[in-house]
């Protein structure tokens, strides 16, 4: 059967991101009813001031803070009378430059930690009485990470390997009572934060050009997400990933997983940009 969006309401925390904006305007333009939350009160008023005042509730919201999540999910029952669909979207990365686990700081790492993976977790926990109550669907923005390797990128690739799982493990438990969970696999997109993720430099997008093949490397906007997204909640899908040339890889990540792994700690010119980093990014 057909989960048709139209009034139904969705949360979308890091609304105010390339992905959460365009998913905010794709599930508009299908009828959906918006909570928009981010960090910012001013970001999402901004945002929220695209659509029409009866269908938005624009919040700022803490997704580390239990209280600021549960005030919000509280406040969106009252404006609208349910929730249906959370899509636990808000993700940080590397405020400046790539880090190794090695010289990363300890205090950024375990931030990106805390926003991306226990965030989701909070988000999720706290919206599960009235999804399941409606019997809705939980959505989290994974990424690529979640089955490649994330060499420079460790503390987001964690949790974006970490938020896979716990969306798999929901779905299984959520099946009996009528409501689902999908996980969203995003690849290369153009948004300020794939900058952040990659570290915005030479460096390490030569990286990339040696360890991925030039078809992978090419970046998608975000309003292909949100169309394939939509798309898959009218069928409930357990995992959307877009563009499609990455399902191959997902579907074979074991064994290109072990050749990955091998290839980055056994590449002499990759290695040798590692140690260039470390040492450009000496505290």
């Amino acid at each position: 059967m057909t989960y048709d969006i139209k009034d139904k309401v969705v949360l979308i925390t890091g609304a105010t991101g390339g992905i959460g904006a365009a998913c905010a305007r794709e599930f508009y333009r299908h009828g959906a009813k918006l909570v928009l939350t981010d960090i910012s009160q001013s970001s999402v008023d901004k945002l929220a001031s695209e659509f029409s005042k009866e269908r938005v509730l624009a919040k700022a919201m803490d997704v580390t803070d239990w209280n600021s999540i549960k005030k919000v999910i509280k406040q969106t029952v009252v404006t609208f009378g349910r929730l249906d669909i959370t899509l636990a979207n808000a993700g940080i990365s590397w405020k400046k430059s790539a880090y190794t686990v090695f010289n990363c700081d300890e205090t950024e790492f375990e931030k990106i930690i805390d926003v991306d993976l226990l965030g989701v977790w909070r988000t999720i926990k706290t919206s599960l009485p009235e999804v399941i109550k409606n019997k809705g669907q939980i959505v989290v923005t994974s990424s690529i990470y979640a089955f490649t390797n994330g060499m420079c990128n460790a503390p987001y690739a964690t949790s974006k390997a970490g938020i896979e799982m716990l969306s798999r493990s929901l779905r299984a438990e959520l099946a009996a009572k009528g409501a689902s969970s999908t996980v969203l696999y995003p690849g290369w997109i153009t948004t300020p934060l794939t900058e952040g993720v990659f570290g915005g430099d030479n460096l390490t997008t030569k990286m990339r050009e040696i360890g991925f093949p030039l078809f992978l490397r090419r970046a998608i906007t975000p309003e292909k997400v949100a169309t394939a997204l939509n798309k898959g909640l009218s069928k409930r899908k357990p995992r959307i990933i877009v563009p499609a040339r990455w399902i191959p890889i997902q579907i074979l990540r074991g064994i290109v997983g072990i050749f990955s792994d091998w290839f980055l700690a056994n590449n002499t010119r990759i290695q040798s940009m590692l140690l260039e980093l470390e040492d450009r990014t000496k505290k």
